[in-house]
């Protein structure tokens, strides 16, 4: 894989587009979110010059300065990883949007810590969809009551659902995941709860993002495909 930040974009942008074309979708409904976990500010930068505006950290302390170094480009950050509810606030300082809610605590804290700092915070609702011991989110069966129970929240506002399914090769082995968590929004979508509209699904990564935006995914977390092969994060 290039280590060229511009052309593995470039690469990249253009599967995005056959992808959503051959899906008979518009490609301006899908996000490219930059994966840039472990990733150091030098390339921060460079994927922003080469047009990135999306990134996604997945951890808040290691977030606070690139987010902080960038603070004039016009670029969107979100956390991707499991979120402390002990890092609530410095999260809703930095963070556009929270993708990884996995219970009403969490979005309790949230919204308290919105609230103090007048904000109304995007979410997502994390969903386990293959019930993975080692992997947040909860479980398909859950995920209504969750939904529900945000959406009751005044500095909240619940725009959608993410999902990390289990790792695999072949990313058509992964594409029923992609179609249930898809249909799990279609469904809460129905009951027409008021203030409640599920129209984002990040899902897919590098390995499996085409697969994901033929099954409906409006935000792709790319990382790899991106920056090339990340370094051990370091204590």
């Amino acid at each position: 894989m290039s280590t060229n930040i511009k052309e593995n974009l470039d690469n990249i942008t253009s599967r995005i587009f056959k992808a959503t074309r051959k899906a008979g979708r518009d490609p301006s409904e899908v996000t490219l979110l930059a994966a840039s976990k472990t990733m150091e500010l030098k390339q921060i930068k460079e994927a922003i010059a080469a047009g990135v505006r999306v990134f996604g950290e997945n951890y808040v302390q290691e977030a606070k300065e690139k987010i902080e170094k960038t603070a004039r480009k016009p670029v969107a950050w979100h956390f991707i990883g499991h979120l402390q509810k002990n890092k609530a606030k410095l999260a809703v300082e930095l963070f556009d949007m929270i993708e990884s809610v996995d219970s009403i605590e969490l979005a309790t804290e949230l919204n308290k810590k919105a609230k103090t700092a007048e904000k109304t915070l995007n979410i997502l609702i994390e969903v386990n969809l293959a019930k993975e011991k080692s992997k947040g989110g909860v479980t398909p069966k859950q995920v209504d009551k969750l939904v529900k129970k945000a959406n009751e929240l005044s500095n909240i506002k619940v725009k959608g659902l993410m999902a990390i399914p289990p790792y695999t090769e072949n990313p058509e082995h992964v594409r029923p995941y992609f179609i249930a968590l898809r249909r799990i929004a279609e469904r809460i979508n129905r009951e027409k709860i008021p203030g409640v509209f599920l129209n984002e699904l990040s899902m897919g990564m590098s390995s499996d993002f085409e697969v994901a935006i033929e099954e409906g995914a409006t935000i792709v977390r790319v990382g790899t495909a991106i920056f090339g092969e990340r370094k051990p994060k370091t204590k």
